[in-house]
Parts: structure tokens; sequence; C-alpha cells
């Protein structure tokens, strides 16, 4: 019998601070924000509603919102150097990389410097939700060689980076559909990226590195970078029936499925249906079905054969890929929709803060070890 102490590997299971934000049910496949379901506020409000109810902690009245869309909007100007930084960017450097390294320059511009008050903080949060998706549509039209649209102030957030990646006014349904996402994808509760905020933010650090340290674990496969693995993965396989040969040759090999199961949910991941459906309904307005065919066969197979649910970055990938945005934005977009809840947790850690600072049980050598003179040493 092991004299080790029980510890929880990867902090699984661990509790380690209380939050109202989001309430993330897992056998039960349950989503809340400040207890609304997801259900409800994905077909009741807009993206901008659940920013103010993560940031404000209510939902608001239309005065409230239209304070709330004005400041946003009045926000989404980025500073010249960070242009000139996203215009000199290698051109195949990674979005992510990118929108790292440019909500990190944004602190350079910030005059407040280390002042920690809630007020100028809320105006950070604020600031960096705005100026996100600039970042990312800039990159992706700086490394084609094409013009920066300029700032428009009469489109939702959803609507104008929608705008400014391809240069012209999206449809109302494309709007709409990228709006739902970014409100499935707003917050969930202690998951890596946002613990790495309030982790970095716990220090007394500032928003834009809490921020920074967020999209950079947010970045790994592991984590948001699933939903660019579920196309890759669509486009190895080719074509629906050879999907029952792929599955089970992973399956064999024992090796992960993109977009299936989930370290939370035991069930239906709730944010999955809503992505499912749009996903449907756009392939079928495309007319090119293959990839949700694909897609609904996957979730067939490893519902059976696994007992395992999709999630929701296996039917996201179709939407973002149906609505003919290019797969390495996919992530980049999951971290502009979930800047919502990373600001908002942040505020929270400061609220009541305490710095983390967990234990690691060691496991090396417990003796003096003697030290070989250099001429000596195998």
């Amino acid at each position: 019998m092991s004299d080790k102490p029980e510890y929880s590997k990867g902090l699984a299971g661990v509790i380690a601070n209380e939050s109202c934000l989001s309430d993330v049910q897992g056998q039960e496949g349950i989503l809340r924000y400040l207890g609304y379901n997801i259900n409800d506020l994905v077909e009741n409000c807009t993206f901008e509603e659940v920013m103010f109810l993560l940031h404000r902690r209510k939902l608001p009245t239309q005065a409230e919102l239209d304070k709330f869309v004005a400041t946003l909007r009045a926000e989404r100007n980025l500073p010249e150097g960070v242009i000139d930084f996203i215009k000199a960017a290698p051109k195949d450097a990674g979005p992510m990389e990118v929108l790292r390294t440019g909500v990190s320059m944004l602190g350079l511009y910030d005059n407040e410097g280390k002042d920690q008050d809630y007020d100028l903080n809320e105006q950070r949060a604020i600031s960096i939700c705005a100026k996100m998706p600039l970042i990312v549509a800039y990159f992706h039209r700086a490394r084609q060689g094409l013009d920066l649209p300029p700032v428009r102030d009469d489109l939702s957030e959803a609507g104008h980076f929608l705008y400014l990646i391809s240069g012209e006014t999206p449809s109302e349904d494309a709007t709409r559909t990228l709006d739902v996402a970014y409100i499935l994808h707003a917050d969930h509760g202690m998951n890596a990226s946002t613990f790495s905020a309030r982790v970095t933010i716990a220090t007394l650090s500032d928003m834009f590195s809490a921020i920074t340290s967020a999209i950079g674990t947010l970045k790994g496969p592991l984590h948001g970078g699933a939903n660019e693995g579920v196309i890759q993965m669509l486009h190895a396989i080719g074509e629906v029936h050879k999907v029952d040969e792929y599955v089970d040759e992973c399956l064999e090999k024992k090796q992960k499925i993109m977009g299936i199961g989930h370290r939370v949910y035991r069930v239906l991941d709730p944010r999955a249906p809503h992505l499912r459906k749009m996903a449907i309904k756009l392939t079928d307005e495309l007319g090119e079905t293959k990839w949700i065919d694909m897609s609904e066969r996957i979730a067939e197979l490893m519902r059976d054969k696994k007992g395992l649910n999709a999630n929701v970055d296996f039917y996201s990938a179709t939407v973002y890929y149906s609505l003919g945005i290019p797969t390495d934005l996919f992530t980049p977009i999951f971290a502009i929709s979930r800047a919502a809840g990373w600001t908002a947790q942040v505020l929270e850690q400061l609220e009541n803060n305490r710095l983390y600072r967990p234990l690691t049980l060691y496991t090396g050598p417990t003796e003096d070890q003697p030290i070989v003179p250099i001429a000596e040493r195998g």
C-alpha cells in the first residue's frame, strides 16, 4: 500500500473558489449564467445582453443596454502601434499567437497603469472585449494583403466581426448565427483558461496580463483548439461512407475523436443542440450536407460504442465553416466570445481576492545527494 498522500491530479473535483457567474451541472447537462438557463438566453437575448449580465450581474433595461452597447462600440479602435504590429506580424503566424501578443500590447497603452480601481478595471474589460475582434480580423486581412476595413458603430459585436473579416455587411441570419455561438461560449465555470486568468489577476497583476494568460491557455488543442481539430478530422475522413472505418480505427488505437466527450458533462452538452440545429440549417441552405452528415454519423457511433456525446466544439466547427470562416479563426472566435466571461471572472476575483498557491506532491529523492566533481560525472 502506497504511503503517498491522496491528491487530485489536474485538480479534478477540487473546489478552488466560488463564483456566481456560471453554473455548470455536468451530471444533468445544465448551464446557467447567473441563474438564467442557457436555452432561455439563446432564445431571448443578444450577446451584448449576456455580456452586460456577466459584468453587471443583472439583465439590462433597454436604456442600460443602449448605454452599454454605445460604450462597447466606442472602444473598437485599436492603437496605431497595435495596428503596425498586426501589419508587420509574420503572414504565417497563428491567429491565436497574434491575438495573444496584441492583447498584451494593449496594456502598453493603458494610461492608468497599476491602478486597480473597480471602475477602471471594468472599462479595461469592455475595451479588451471590443478590441479583440479587430485584432483577429485585421490580422486575417493583413496576411492576405487586403485593406483593413474602417470600424463601424452600426453593427452588433457578431455582425461587426463578420464585416471586418469579409469587408461586407453580413446577412441577418449570419449575424444571428454567430451571435448565438457567442452566447453559448461566453462563460463556463472554472475551465482551464478562466482558471489561468484568475490565477494571474490574483497576484494583483493587471487585466491585460490576465486575459493574455487566458488566451495562451485557450490556444491548446485540449481546450479551445478542439474545434479546429474537428474540421481537420472531417477533411481527413473525406466522405460519409468512410466514417465508420475511421471511428473504428481510432477506437482500436485509443485515439481521441475530436469534439466528442467533455471533462465536465456526463450527458449531452447543453450547448451542442443549438449549434447542431444551426449547422443543419446552414448546410441545407448551402446545399452541401456532407459535413453535417459525417458529423451526425460520428456522433451516433460514439454514443453507441462509447456512451459519449458531442460537445460544443463538435458542431461549432461546422457552423463556422459553413459561414465561410477560415479554420484557424475558429479558436480566436472562441476567445472573442469567452472574453466576456474571462473579464467578468477577473472582476469577481478582485472583489474578494486570495492568491492561489496549491501544493505539489514531491516525488524526487528525499535524502541529500552528493555532488560529484564535474570531471568525474558520467
